[in-house]
């Protein structure tokens, strides 16, 4: 960076990307929590699984995404679904297997699989 007008034009590029992230505000959004913690519990097969479901059923309007630590180890692996009206639904002790479900019911049908949440484990 040599001067002033440089370091404008980089922060005018950036504000550019994040209006176009804030205007596809129309996708669900799938974050698995892949920090130390979660890959050690089996986050990385989690996160494999809702990736090729996704694409199998050809889900446009789902982006699958990997994040750090999410602040709650002892229920890893953790998935977060982001829905477009502001709604999170947070999923705990995933597996593969659970994953499928999950976007099954919830990613295709609007069905929260209410089970594998964090409110019904933590209870």
């Amino acid at each position: 960076m040599k001067s002033l007008a440089e370091l404008q034009a980089i922060r005018d590029r950036m504000k550019g990307a994040i209006n176009v992230r804030e205007e596809n505000g129309d996708k669900i959004r799938v974050v698995v929590g892949m920090a130390t913690c979660g890959i050690a519990a089996g986050a990385r097969p989690v996160l494999n699984k809702f990736t090729e479901e996704v694409a199998k059923r050809n889900l446009l309007n789902v982006s699958v995404t990997q994040t750090g630590c999410i602040g709650i180890c002892q229920y890893e692996p953790v998935v977060e679904i982001f829905t477009p009206d502001g709604k999170k639904t947070t999923y705990v002790k995933m597996t593969p297997e659970k994953a499928v479900q999950v976007v099954a019911d919830h990613l295709v049908n609007g069905n929260v699989v209410s089970e594998y949440t964090i409110g019904s484990v933590a209870k």
